[in-house]
């Protein structure tokens, strides 16, 4: 079973997925959907379950955000890297005009920020003609949190 850490988000993605609910069934007044919650709650291990049953990537909220968005706002790098290799859409914006980049960068995320902006660089670059110059991917350095997630040994348990 998933290693829960007390998060209310996951607490109830949990709890709806155990109840039957479809992953892009907007589950409460704000249209959150499992993913939304996985991803807001940053939590990797659910987010992939969701990606693999068919979950919606760029389902957007009351708040037009989608899970991508709710990702960024938690500074899940390991959330937005999962969203990003599934074709989320990176440049979706939310009702008041941010993206994710957006987000990372305005909620003290600045890894999140430089990751979205290197890959919004390369699906530029890649759909452009190719150029003898590359001034466009920043260097990132990514660290590793596995919060809660992990056990006593060291490995992840997703489920």
């Amino acid at each position: 079973m998933l290693l829960l850490d007390g998060n209310l988000e996951v607490d109830s993605l949990k709890h709806l997925l155990e109840a039957g609910a479809s992953v892009n069934a907007p589950p409460d007044p704000c249209q959150q959907s499992p993913v939304h919650l996985a991803a807001g709650g940053g939590s990797a291990c659910l987010l992939l379950r969701q990606l693999q049953t068919g979950a919606d990537l760029n389902q957007q909220d009351v708040f037009g955000e989608a899970p991508i968005h709710k990702a960024a706002k938690v500074g899940s790098l390991e959330c937005l890297s999962l969203l990003v290799a599934s074709e989320a859409q990176i440049d979706l914006c939310n009702n008041n005009g941010q993206t994710a980049e957006d987000l990372a960068r305005s909620y003290g995320f600045p890894e999140c920020a430089k990751f979205l902006t290197a890959i919004k660089c390369m699906q530029t670059k890649k759909s452009s003609e190719p150029s003898s110059t590359d001034h466009c991917v920043p260097t990132l350095r990514q660290k590793r949190g596995f919060e809660s997630a992990e056990s006593t040994s060291g490995k992840r348990k997703c489920w």
